[in-house]
């Protein structure tokens, strides 16, 4: 069996799929979670914005 290393591009990709996910799962729509899943945001400050009832727009400003 043949295994294939996965480029450092693929992984990239995998965690910015779960990054936008996460952010989707915690209120953000869709072009501004892409936009913070690209980015070097903080995660967990991201969606706790939304947890202590930040606008996701008001929330991407302080995280971008």
């Amino acid at each position: 069996m043949t295994q294939v290393a996965e480029t450092p591009r693929d992984e990239q990709a995998k965690v910015e799929s779960w990054r936008l996910h996460v952010l989707m799962e915690a209120g953000y729509p869709l072009p501004l979670a892409e936009k913070i899943a690209h980015s070097e945001a903080d995660l967990h400050h991201a969606a706790d914005l939304i947890a202590q009832g930040c606008s996701p727009e008001t929330a991407a400003e302080i995280l971008i």
